[in-house]
């Protein structure tokens, strides 16, 4: 998130860290009763990541119904910022190459520069 946007940073934070935990702590209180769970909470190494985990399915669920309600919703929009590397060596269009071992080189690193490319449009393939 961009500096500047207390709201949109505390709106993410909740709809990431906070609905999952309380999802889950709602849960664990119908099924176990409220005295179990604070038993619960005490023990272990970190219950609130633990409540967290447990609690991320309802929570995906939830924000995407409120996703289809208004987009946006359930999962706030993101601002990114997007920088372009130039090339060391820029190569004018006009002068391209003759032998076809300069022309492979050239495709090479363009292959390169769209496989980065796609890496960072589609992250997590």
């Amino acid at each position: 998130m961009a500096e500047g946007q207390p709201l949109d940073e505390l709106r993410l934070a909740l709809m990431q860290d906070v609905l999952p935990m309380g999802l889950a702590f709602v849960d664990r209180v119908r099924s176990e009763g409220p005295a179990r769970v604070v038993e619960s909470l005490s023990q272990g190494d970190d219950p609130l990541a633990d409540l967290r985990k447990e609690g991320e399915p309802a929570a995906r669920v939830l924000r995407e119904r409120l996703d289809q309600i208004s987009p946006g919703l359930g999962n706030p929009v993101m601002s990114v910022q997007v920088e372009v590397e130039e090339p060391a060596e820029p190569q004018s269009s006009s002068s391209l190459p003759d032998d076809p071992k300069e022309l492979q080189e050239v495709l090479d690193r363009i292959e390169t520069r769209l496989q980065r490319l796609d890496a960072l449009i589609t992250p997590g393939d």
